[in-house]
């Protein structure tokens, strides 16, 4: 049987006084000198309560009474402190969530710091195991197949425009014999910018971060060039990577009036694109796009209000509202693309750049009467001038 502890009525008194003295809490004093916290507490509570009887109202006993309200203003002010410290935490990690993706409060965690991984991470809202993980680097056969996959994804997209990932995952593996899954599919279309044309519903439903714009096309008579101006941006397979086509046409002539090839998906290339096509051919008065980030950026946005061009977009899912830059882009990928191997961007760039000058000047357009979007263009553009 253990034996139990016995302590004198001194080292009570010292240990009580420690703790009204508040220089440490009761905790850590319980924990430093190995005793119960109830059981000091309850040594304080006697102590409390006998005082007067043991100083007799000496001055002893004013003392330690002034000591012990003392004590517990402080312990009250702690309290309040501590209160105020937890709002204050809560506050910084609502409003660091909001204003930092995981990358940056990742990003925030210092192994040498006073408080420890595990803290820092429960203040940040990061799941500690994060910090631990080294991503690795996907092989180039990987690679290769991923390319290769998109590249097969945009095919059967440009073909069956209105296939979800579902059916598009069945053509891969009956007609390419490649082994995936539904969910892969739906990822690298995500990543790629693409998904099916088919009515969904809410589609007046606005976005909560991105202003759009109304569809101006809808009953207007477009009976000149430079009138209205269709954009877009498509996936275009290279070699063992990708590039992104960035293209304008223009809707009555359908005569191309610029482009744009980038590896990036974001609003740059769509500025350049843009900007060239004005200064080489003067300033529509619509440009059409669908509801893409790109063409949601305050960039473009603030672009095309100082230069005075309406902005029109598609509705959701609605391709038929841009269906002559759709249209051209499929031409151009079964014409030239499907059938042609590019190792690098230039080789691409020079071979759509001829694509682009062949069906501007060269080739016969049925909706035209047969004529070349050049002529329309020029021809209609002069009389215009005159």
């Amino acid at each position: 049987m253990a034996k139990r502890n016995t302590y004198t009525p001194e080292y009570k008194a010292k240990i009580v006084i420690e703790i009204l003295e508040g220089e440490q809490t009761i905790s850590e004093i319980a924990s430093r000198e190995g005793i119960n916290v109830n059981q000091l507490k309850n040594w304080k509570k006697e102590f409390l309560e006998n005082a007067s009887r043991a100083f007799n109202g000496s001055k002893s006993e004013k003392e330690a009474k002034r000591a012990a309200e003392n004590a517990k203003k402080r312990e009250e002010k702690l309290m309040q402190k501590i209160g105020h410290l937890t709002v204050q935490v809560d506050w910084l990690k609502k409003k660091l969530k909001k204003c930092s993706d995981l990358t940056g409060r990742k990003s925030l965690v210092m192994k040498n710091d006073r408080l420890n991984i595990k803290e820092q991470c429960e203040l940040l809202e990061i799941n500690r195991t994060s910090m631990y993980y080294q991503p690795v680097e996907p092989a180039e056969k990987a690679l290769e197949r991923e390319e290769y996959i998109k590249s097969r994804i945009d095919y059967w997209h440009t073909k069956f425009c209105y296939i979800g990932h579902r059916k598009i995952k069945e053509k891969l593996v009956q007609e390419d014999g490649i082994a995936i899954s539904r969910e892969l599919v739906r990822r690298y279309m995500t990543e790629m910018n693409i998904c099916p044309v088919y009515p969904k519903p809410n589609l007046s439903k606005p976005g909560k971060n991105s202003l759009k714009f109304p569809y101006l096309l809808k009953n207007l008579k477009i009976d000149r060039p430079n009138q209205v101006w269709s954009i877009d941006i498509t996936y275009i397979k290279m070699g063992r990577s990708h590039m992104y086509l960035t293209a304008i046409i223009d809707w009555y002539s359908r005569f191309i009036v610029g482009y744009e090839l980038s590896d990036t998906l974001d609003t740059a290339p769509v500025l350049v694109a843009v900007t060239n096509a004005m200064e080489q051919y003067g300033n529509p008065e619509i440009i059409n796009s669908d509801q893409g980030s790109q063409f949601t950026s305050n960039d473009y946005i603030e672009f095309l209000k100082a230069k005075n061009i309406r902005q029109s977009m598609d509705g959701k899912a609605r391709w038929v509202d841009n269906v002559v830059i759709e249209r051209w882009f499929r031409s151009l990928k079964t014409e030239l693309i499907y059938i042609n191997e590019y190792s690098n961007p230039r080789e691409l760039r020079q071979q759509i750049g001829g694509y682009i000058k062949d069906y501007n000047n060269e080739r016969p357009h049925q909706a035209l009467g047969y004529k070349l979007p050049v002529q329309v263009y020029q021809t209609k553009s002069v009389c215009n001038a005159a």
